[in-house]
């Protein structure tokens, strides 16, 4: 089985071409971080990752996480390498320095996380979920919150969870049943049950801070009468020492098709008379917090998307190179060669990196913006970051992990009837990869937060000057008018009318035929992905010659393989966009609900 290695020059180079850091290094967005301290940074994250959370996936798949009478145990190892992982100070890469932090961008976290996924999908996600409640508390958290237990939180010691979900409210969070009863002393006892908690038990570190949405006894009704909690595994003592156990307990644990050494429990708080909570924030404002957990946890899970697919190509690479099979189709005589040798197989591995390397522009694109939003200088290039990271958060989350499962899929073709064994690790990415454009909001969630809520923004005119950015980069490729290229210019052009043309008809169509546009969501963020992918590996190849990389002609070649066999999708993907939904409506209505 291979060992994963982080790409660090592909993502040296995306890091620049598509999160624009040495531009946004230069305009001082990013404290004392250049690209030599980042590229740094990556390669020890890269190294740590290969070295030591690699060895623990397969073992961690196969063993998985162990329940007993409320008590979840992980497989040997996996302690020690979580806190030799705490211990090299990875938790606080992006958290903030007033709370022990080492406050490095966005871009940077976003990178290391990718990589960590890709070495170890299921240890990975825990440190995830812990950044989403340090984000939380570090903005809404009261002084105690924020003195000391932020800080367990930055450096490992604790963890975190995100208690959402409950047996009969999935993503409808109206039907939350989960109670807040308010005390004397200004704490809350909480009752209630969570299912598909990530990480809500285990045994690699001493205490779990759990936040929990919840109803408060007079709560408004829906979505405004939520609040969020911290319910600590262990109660915690003014100076930070632990105190009793808490009443929450883990009462089950899924058995999943994968990321098995990912504790996935159901938290049934209350059992006792109550779990003892604390109020963050204010009363009833509790689902403006989670989203503040939910868009960090969108962002990292892009980039899960992203790892899975690069492990899942690397194997496949790996794999190809090995097996002899079959005679080249150019020179029969020669006898049998390796199977990378076929046109076939090239088309799958090289569709795999391609598509990989696109989600990764994606992914970085988002965390650039996001640093863009809270680093930089004037106000309005703050309000500018904000505004395209919250265009491209559901784009890279939807179209990331879409292909994390894709090309995952291709990886188990590559390696043939092997890829449906589990000895070579091409089946557990597959089943690794499946839950990602599941959770944190599903991709058809996702497509239609992007056509309802971000393509109206200011109008449309916000989505009209990303589309107008983009069309600069395939301007510069078609004044070049290099032979190695092809028809990049060309089928990128075609792609930016294609997703221009549907944009406008979304617009159009949301003000007096909502379903219709709705109907036509998920095919249209899969239209922006390709699209926005294909121009981020021009870009990157653009760069790439002009600073005569020794790969330049490498990234070349695979933007134009994108160009000329991928983004050609995007005309049949704007039909059925834009003269879809009347057949979707006719047969959902003959078909599934006669």
């Amino acid at each position: 089985m291979m060992t994963y290695a982080a790409p660090i020059d592909d993502i040296m180079r995306t890091l620049n071409s598509a999160g624009e850091f040495s531009s946004r290094a230069e305009a001082g967005m990013l404290g004392d971080v250049d690209s030599d301290l980042a590229r740094a940074v990556i390669e020890e994250a890269g190294k740590f990752a290969s070295e030591e959370l690699d060895p623990l996936n397969e073992v961690g798949d196969r063993v998985g996480m162990k329940l007993n009478d409320g008590v979840v145990t992980s497989p040997d190892g996996w302690r020690d390498v979580y806190e030799r992982w705490a211990a090299g100070g990875w938790a606080a890469l992006p958290c903030p320095e007033d709370a022990g932090g080492q406050n490095l961008p966005s871009l940077i976290a976003t990178v290391c996380n990718e990589i960590w996924h890709s070495a170890n999908m299921a240890f990975a996600l825990g440190p995830l979920l812990t950044q989403g409640a340090v984000d939380a508390l570090h903005v809404k958290g009261d002084d105690f919150m924020k003195s000391v237990i932020l800080p367990k939180l930055v450096s490992g010691e604790w963890s975190g969870t995100m208690n959402l979900t409950e047996p009969q409210a999935g993503s409808d969070l109206n039907l939350l049943r989960t109670r807040a009863e308010p005390q004397d002393d200004g704490s809350y006892l909480i009752t209630g049950t969570k299912i598909y908690i990530s990480y809500g038990e285990h045994d690699l570190t001493d205490n779990i801070m759990h936040l929990v949405l919840a109803r408060l006894p007079d709560a408004p009704a829906g979505t405004r009468g939520i609040s969020i909690f911290l319910v600590p595994k262990f109660l915690v003592n003014e100076d930070g020492s632990l105190g009793a156990r808490n009443d929450v307990v883990c009462t089950g644990l899924e058995h999943k098709l994968g990321i098995h050494a990912s504790p996935t429990c159901t938290m049934t708080f209350g059992e006792k008379g109550g779990a003892r909570g604390y109020l963050i924030g204010e009363e009833n404002k509790g689902l403006q917090i989670m989203f503040i957990m939910m868009n960090a946890a969108r962002l990292g899970v892009a980039g899960e998307g992203v790892a899975i697919a690069e492990r899942s190509y690397q194997q496949a690479l790996g794999y190809a190179l090995d097996r002899v099979q079959g005679v080249d189709a150019t020179d029969p005589q020669a006898g049998a060669v390796t199977i990378v040798h076929h046109p076939d197989v090239q088309r799958m591995l090289l569709r795999m990196k391609a598509l990989t390397g696109a989600a990764r522009a994606i992914t970085y694109a988002t965390a650039g913006a996001i640093d863009q939003s809270r680093r930089a200088e004037s106000e309005a290039d703050r309000a500018a970051g904000n505004r395209l990271a919250a265009l491209l958060t559901p784009v890279g989350k939807a179209f990331g992990t879409d292909i994390g499962v894709e090309v995952s899929s291709i990886g188990i073709q590559v390696h043939g009837g092997m890829g449906f064994i589990e000895d070579t690790g091409a089946a557990q990415n597959y089943r690794d990869a499946r839950i990602a454009t599941i959770y944190e909001g599903t991709n058809g969630i996702q497509a239609i937060d992007l056509v309802t809520r971000k393509l109206p923004e200011q109008g449309g005119m916000h989505v009209a000057g990303y589309i107008a950015t983009l069309r600069r980069t395939v301007e510069e490729v078609a004044t070049l008018n290099a032979p190695d290229f092809g028809k990049t210019a060309r089928r990128l052009e075609d792609a930016l009318d294609a997703l221009e043309t549907s944009t406008t008809w979304l617009l159009d169509t949301l003000k007096d035929n909502p379903a219709a546009a709705l109907a036509g969501a998920t095919p249209y963020l899969r239209l922006f992905g390709l699209t926005a992918g294909g121009v981020y590996l021009a870009r990157g190849a653009l760069d790439a010659r002009s600073a005569s990389e020794p790969d330049a002609d490498a990234a070349t070649q695979l933007a134009r393989f994108f160009a000329e066999n991928l983004v050609v999708e995007a005309e049949s993907l704007s039909q059925v966009v834009t003269k879809g939904a009347g057949s979707l409506d006719a047969a959902a209505k003959a078909v599934l609900v006669a």
